[in-house]
This record gives structure tokens, sequence and C-alpha cells, in this order.
């Protein structure tokens, strides 16, 4: 059973088409990888499924329900939420704070009430609070930074931070833009453990788009392969890393025995 469907979604720039007919399944509990050469349109797709870019053709649908037509808030209120290739936290805001702005896609406070603080929305954030430190900052291991501002962290925590801003959303289908760009081993060990964590304990389906090839061959049930804005081959990882045209996408000519070793880091595989 599909929890997000994709279908035929075309996106231009200008004379640029930067999605041709893209059509992905992410099913419910697993998690599936769009995968491709820089400029293949992964981000483009990713922004197109949550809301930030309209594309000129074709639809989303999250449960059953065709979300297209909805503004980003709204499809993050339905269980629709994501990290991004750039950080996109607030750096002068304490961790915790990054984190609590996650959960306000949940907030049910009146306007009158939340600005003068009063009983509804006091309460509603000590309930969010204690939620987030029980949940989210436990299960990510951020409780030795929650008051530290995001500035002052290392660039692998900062991720970490973001992907809990996420889950304090509660969300249904959790979007992650290139999880692992710019971490060492040992981070990408942990967000790795993290991902499948969130998939087992939290049932939540996961999307992402990556470029550590080992680490999604590693933790994928399916992969998309998108180039130049078209989907080239999807399947199960061992399937995709021996397709034709997905050797010749990543190394121009080759065989599958030379991606492999690329997607493993050996060396000579350049």
């Amino acid at each position: 059973m599909q929890h997000l469907e994709v279908r035929e979604l075309s996106l231009a720039f200008g004379g640029v088409q930067a999605l041709r007919k893209v059509s992905i399944d992410a099913a419910r509990g697993g998690i599936t990888a769009v995968i491709g050469p820089n400029g293949a349109g992964k981000t483009s797709l990713f922004n197109a499924i949550s809301g930030f870019y309209r594309p000129q053709a074709g639809s989303v649908w999250l449960d059953g329900e065709d979300i297209s037509a909805l503004k980003p808030p709204r499809r993050a209120a339905l269980g629709l939420a994501r990290t991004f290739q750039n950080i996109a936290l607030f750096r002068g805001m304490t961790v915790l704070d990054n984190i609590k702005l996650g959960a306000h896609v949940r907030t049910r406070t009146g306007l009158l009430s939340a600005l003068w603080y009063l009983g509804p929305a006091r309460n509603e954030e000590i309930r969010i609070r204690e939620e987030i430190e029980r949940r989210v900052i436990d299960f990510l291991e951020i409780d030795h930074i929650r008051r530290q501002p995001v500035a002052s962290l290392p660039y692998g925590l900062q991720k970490r931070v973001e992907l809990a801003r996420a889950l304090a959303m509660q969300p249904k289908v959790l979007m992650l833009d290139e999880p692992v760009a710019g971490m060492n081993r040992e981070e990408k060990e942990d967000m790795a453990r993290f991902i499948l964590d969130v998939r087992e304990q939290w049932d939540v389906t996961v999307l992402m788009v990556e470029h550590d090839m080992g680490m999604v061959m590693d933790i994928c049930d399916h992969v998309h392969v998108l180039n130049f804005g078209e989907v080239i081959a999807a399947g199960k990882p061992a399937e995709v890393q021996a397709d034709p045209e997905v050797i010749r996408a990543y190394l121009g000519a080759g065989d599958a025995e030379t991606l492999r070793r690329r997607i493993r880091g050996e060396a000579g595989a350049a």
C-alpha cells in the first residue's frame, strides 16, 4: 500500500524542463530513495511534493488524498514533513526552540490566547515541550545540547537538530533531502541508525534524496533513479545497481562492477 504517490509530475522553469512526467511511490512503512547525478531534478521533485514549487502538470497523493492544490503548511499539517539540503534552522535560537517550531502545525490555541499567553496557550506549550523532550530529544540523543544556540553546534549535530524539528511534527511521511551530506563516517552511521529507528519505532514512511550510495544500498527498500528530470529506473537496490541505464547515467560508460566499487568507495573506482 502506497503512502505517498507522485503521478506524472512535470515542472519547468522558463525553457528548462526540471521534471518530465515523473511518477514515484513511497510504500507505507518503507524507506524509499530518490537518487541520480547532480542536476537530475531530485531537489526540484522534493520541492514540488512539499508544495514549494507548483508543477505545470501531475499530482501528489498522500494517504489516498490529492494534495496537489494545498499550500506547504496544509501539507505539513496532514503529516508531510521534510528536512532540507542546506540546513534551514534559526541559528540564533536554541536547539529546543528550533525543535518546538516543528510542532506549530499541531497547535490549536487561538491567536488572542497565544498573544497574551493565556491558560490554554501556556498549557499547550508545556504539553508540547514535555512531549518533545521525552520523545524527540531523548530519541536523537541531543539532551546535552538542547539549550545551546544552533550556531554554536558542529554541522553533524545541526543536521540532527533539523531531523528533530521534522519529527516534532509527528509526520506520516518524512522527506529527507541529503541527510548525511557533509558528515564524517561516524556521523553517517549515527544518522543511518536514526533513520532506521524512525521507521521501526515511529511507524513513519521515509522518502529521501541521498548521494551516499553505500548508505542507500544498505538501508533502503526501494530506489528511484532520476536523470535529466526523468525516472530511468526503479526497483530494489540490487536491481537498480545493475541497471545499464543507471550505470550510463553515473559513469557515462563502464560496467556494473565498476559502479559497485564506486558505491563501496574502493580505490581505483574513479
